[in-house]
């Protein structure tokens, strides 16, 4: 399985970006995507996650009603919509497959 982030960049605080996980080798595993960050200092954690089977989402206390995960499945990508962005959201964004696949990550900033 390979996963590849895009849709970073830098925007100024309220703004929105949408990242984007292409996600290739589909298996059972792929049933699950989550996305995670890590800024600077800190350790990785989870953002937001979807179950392909049922659309099941969840969401990090801190962005819940800020982010929305979102899969479409004819074009094997994953979505990340990012609204009211924080400086705090500032991080190296990544994409964990259920078989434990990394994505390289995509850089947010917010100031």
């Amino acid at each position: 399985v390979q996963l590849v982030e895009s849709g970073g960049g830098s925007v100024q605080a309220g703004g929105s970006l949408r990242l984007s996980c292409e996600v290739s080798g589909i298996t059972e595993g792929t049933n699950f995507i989550g996305w995670f960050r890590q800024a600077p200092g800190e350790q990785r954690e989870g953002v937001a996650s979807i179950y392909n089977r049922g659309g099941h989402t969840f969401y990090a206390e801190g962005v819940e009603g800020r982010f929305t995960i979102s899969r479409d499945n004819a074009e094997n990508t994953i979505y990340l919509q990012m609204n009211s962005l924080k400086p705090e959201d500032s991080a190296v964004y990544y994409c964990l497959s259920g078989t434990n696949d990394w994505g390289q990550g995509t850089q947010v900033t917010v100031s």
